[in-house]
């Protein structure tokens, strides 16, 4: 097995201390307030389809703005930062009717998240930081059919999947990421394509990247939206041989917490965990402090169950500076 770039040195951090990952990127848009010009911009001013929401499109309308997020989770002492890409796949921009700017998309975004990582590793040598690129699940889904009345139909096949996570992978990795993140994952059939194009685009690149995967257990049934649990999930990605795999999204840090430890229990990898800041209220808002999301964080770091640690939605840079705090020192 070939090492990835950058894997030794990363595994030299986690024997020491527990990473954080930053927060969620779409909670810091929607903060702005940006209406339907600021999605535009002058490149897409003339596009016959709706664009405001598709905030992947940011880096390209409006990279000043995702590198002031970028800057302000560093500044929070994050260890890892996101490239603004979870939808950057030709799959999920189709709803926009973006497929042609994908690359473009994933290149602008790993470039203003690398300018972001390299001022504060000159800043704070002592306190590496990472780019790491986003993979996200995608609209749609190979293991559930949209038709009741038809099983077998699937709106998308697997090559077509694989096809387009290829895409964006190889943008990310030509683009200067330091890592690979396949997140958010609600159908393991969906991560398979991402992880079979990732592999691809390592052999016809001849480099590899630690790889991070990180699965959404949907609710209390303890499975992902297509039936699978978290044992079954973590020996259908492990021969991937990624750095961690972990759990992130759907659920606070309470609810996540036995899905973490069998996770710890089970995994020969790193393990990772980077919940939402509770559970939605009844307006679709994340209410948890950061003070709680930490202690919860720090309580998973003091039981030995997590290597990294972050936020998903509703977390924002105080809660982030909270986490970094929390397990500070914890081994």
């Amino acid at each position: 097995m070939i090492r990835a770039e950058g894997q030794d040195r990363l595994e030299r951090l986690l024997a020491d201390r527990i990473l954080v990952l930053d927060g969620a990127m779409g909670t810091m848009v929607q903060s702005y307030g940006l209406d339907e010009n600021d999605y535009r911009g002058e490149r897409f001013a003339d596009h016959p389809q709706e664009l405001k929401g598709d905030n992947e499109l940011l880096a390209i309308t409006r990279p000043e703005l995702i590198e002031e997020i970028h800057h302000r989770f560093l500044e929070a002492g994050c260890h890892i930062i996101e490239t603004n890409t979870f939808g950057s796949t030709a799959v999920a921009q189709a709803d926009y009717g973006l497929e042609s700017a994908v690359r473009d998309m994933n290149l602008a975004a790993v470039a203003i998240a690398r300018r972001a990582v390299d001022a504060w590793n000159e800043r704070t040598p002592d306190r590496p930081r990472f780019v790491a690129g986003a993979i996200g699940p995608t609209p749609k889904t190979l293991s559930v059919g949209p038709k009741v009345d038809d099983p077998a139909f699937r709106s998308i096949t697997f090559d077509a999947l694989r096809e387009a996570y290829a895409e964006q992978a190889r943008a990310l990795v030509e683009g200067g990421a330091d890592l690979l993140l396949v997140e958010t994952i609600f159908d393991t059939l969906n991560a398979k394509a991402a992880l079979v194009a990732i592999d691809e685009v390592y052999e016809a690149l001849g480099r590899r990247l630690p790889l991070m995967i990180s699965v959404a257990i949907t609710d209390a049934s303890g499975r992902t939206l297509s039936g699978q649990t978290v044992d079954a999930f973590f020996h259908s990605v492990a021969h991937t041989n990624p750095l961690s795999v972990g759990v992130n999204c759907s659920l606070g840090a309470v609810d996540m917490r036995p899905y973490v430890a069998e996770l710890a229990e089970i995994s020969s990898t790193f393990v990772s965990s980077y919940p939402n800041a509770g559970l939605p209220n009844a307006f679709g808002e994340y209410d948890e402090e950061p003070a709680t999301t930490s202690a919860l964080l720090r309580e998973f770091a003091e039981s030995g169950l997590v290597n990294f640690v972050g936020g998903c939605c509703g977390t924002t840079p105080d809660h982030i500076r909270a986490i970094v705090d929390a397990v500070e020192g914890v081994a």
